[in-house]
């Protein structure tokens, strides 16, 4: 065996340790980048659950204001009676009456004395009765629609937080999907750079087993021994030439 050979052979059996420790170096980089994923995964998910707590009480709020809305439907949509009617005039609406027919009568009393007093009173009355209807009616209206509009506020609010929530949870999803993706790429890309260095390592390997085969083969052609020599039994020259026809 010659140095050649025994350079080549070494030369493969570090070239084939090299590939390994390529290989080993690639699964550590996966595993590394699969860590990282899943640390992000984790804080993703606790970034989720912090601001959808957060968004939690305005969610009550909201439901709680939406379910009031429902049980008031009959409220809101029934006409108006002649209770709502008394409920809903000024304070000061009968006092108001009063003050109104006597100074109605008087003035007729002045104008006109006799039955132009009862006919004055009656249509002060009957229009005094017109307009406070009207803003009796008005008044139930005002109300009926502000205390819809309070509830509807608080709603809307629990709204916006459920679409706060859902806009949160769809981009969390997404992350995490790509950050899964990610993982599972980081994985298959150190497992095939492992396997591209070891069967670089292994091909290597054979290139040289194959080359320390054929230095052998050449040495052991050239290294001939001197029986094996077909000259050896011919006289030779003080120089080595053999001395044919002698």
């Amino acid at each position: 065996m010659t140095w050649v050979a025994v350079a080549v052979g070494g030369g493969a059996v570090l070239s084939y340790a090299g590939s390994q420790n390529q290989a080993d170096a690639a699964r550590d980089a996966a595993n590394t980048q699969l860590q990282g994923t899943l640390e992000a995964s984790r804080q993703q998910r606790e970034m989720f659950d912090i601001l959808n707590k957060q968004q939690e009480p305005y969610r009550e709020a909201g439901y709680g204001a939406l379910s009031k809305i429902n049980t008031m439907l009959p409220q809101f949509t029934r006409t108006f009676t002649p209770a709502d009617l008394t409920a809903n005039l000024a304070p000061n609406y009968e006092f108001m009456k009063q003050q109104g027919l006597g100074a109605t009568a008087q003035n007729a009393n002045v104008a006109s004395p006799g039955s132009n007093v009862d006919l004055a009173k009656t249509m002060f009355a009957e229009n005094y009765a017109k307009s406070g209807y009207q803003d009796a009616l008005t008044n139930f209206r005002n109300q009926q629609t502000d205390i819809f509009n309070r509830l509807s506020g608080i709603a809307g609010i629990g709204q916006t937080a459920q679409g706060q929530a859902q806009a949160l949870g769809s981009s969390t999803g997404t992350n995490l999907a790509n950050l899964a993706t990610g993982g599972a790429n980081a994985i298959a890309g150190g497992q095939i750079g492992a396997a591209n260095a070891q069967a670089g390592g292994l091909q290597n390997l054979g290139n040289s087993a194959m080359m320390y085969g054929l230095l052998n083969k050449n040495n052991s052609g050239i290294n001939l021994g001197a029986s094996q020599n077909p000259t050896s039994s011919y006289p030779t020259d003080a120089y080595g030439n053999v001395l044919l026809g002698k």
